[in-house]
């Protein structure tokens, strides 16, 4: 990394901590509002410069995370998460601690339980079930709550405490895109069409990311294109052996920036797609 950067404090799937240098390359200069359409661990939009921010996910508990981090003094959030620890005498080998911690959080929603959980969860995941209860298993002898995620934890409450951040729990298609001009930004990071992930398989209480919802987020780029909006789409057009036929054809009236800039100079088939992930920027300035 270049730049000294805030890690959030959550181990996201798909997060782009280790991309930002080259995303940020890309973005555009001066930006007046920026719009991080799928936050997810928001480690794009937590260090972008931009005059305002607008944090949006889906998940309603990772909004409220957010808001807890921004609005609660970043002390009195390492008291709240120790004692917590303390009161479960949680540890890399307590299962039972973690499941009753589980249990207690299940039933009541306190967030500070909800972020102590994901710390000795497995690998650190977010998985709920249909009844939206967290039920990610313990992360035995693996997870805990450890002096990295205490630094990136501190960092990033009091980098949210200064920004502009606003935040929003809603649905891409209803995000309200009518006050964005040619000098705000929109970057997307959605779920994948042809990857799997637990947080949106359609098997976790939470939307499923279909054929539908990709052609309704390519509908909505091409709106702000209209509108002289310059957007950012991160995306893969082969993974596994499966190809995004939708993507790679509408991305054709866009530019296309390769994450590999091996693949920039290779035609859209490649001989051995089921050897690579080919991971792409798409933009349209």
């Amino acid at each position: 990394m270049c730049k000294p950067y805030v890690k959030s404090p959550l181990n996201y799937t798909g997060g782009k901590y280790k991309m930002l240098d080259f995303l940020f390359d890309l973005f555009p200069q001066n930006i007046d509002t920026f719009v991080d359409m799928f936050a997810g661990g928001f480690n794009v939009g937590i260090n972008v410069d931009a005059n305002k921010i607008i944090c949006n996910d889906h998940i309603n508990y990772l909004i409220e995370l957010y808001e807890y981090l921004k609005n609660t003094e970043t002390n009195r959030i390492v008291s709240d998460i120790k004692r917590r620890i303390k009161e479960f005498n949680l540890s890399l080998d307590n299962d039972e601690g973690y499941k009753k911690l589980r249990e207690r959080y299940n039933k009541k929603k306190n967030i500070v339980d909800f972020f102590v959980l994901i710390c000795y969860s497995f690998n650190h995941q977010i998985r709920f079930n249909n009844s939206h209860e967290f039920n990610t298993p313990f992360g035995k002898d693996r997870s805990c709550y450890n002096e990295n995620i205490e630094k990136n934890l501190i960092e990033f409450s009091n980098l949210l405490k200064i920004k502009k951040v606003e935040f929003s729990n809603i649905d891409f298609n209803n995000l309200n895109y009518n006050n964005l001009d040619e000098n705000d930004f929109v970057y997307c990071d959605p779920p994948y069409l042809i990857t799997n992930g637990s947080y949106n398989d359609g098997k976790r209480g939470f939307k499923d990311w279909t054929e539908k919802e990709e052609q309704e987020l390519l509908n909505i780029l091409d709106n702000l294109n209209k509108k002289r909006v310059k957007f950012a789409l991160s995306n893969v057009f082969y993974h596994k052996g499966l190809e995004n036929k939708l993507l790679i054809s509408w991305s054709k009236k866009y530019k296309v920036n390769y994450i590999d800039k091996s693949y920039s100079n290779c035609s859209y088939h490649f001989k051995d797609r089921k050897a690579k992930t080919v991971e792409v920027l798409i933009t349209n300035y």
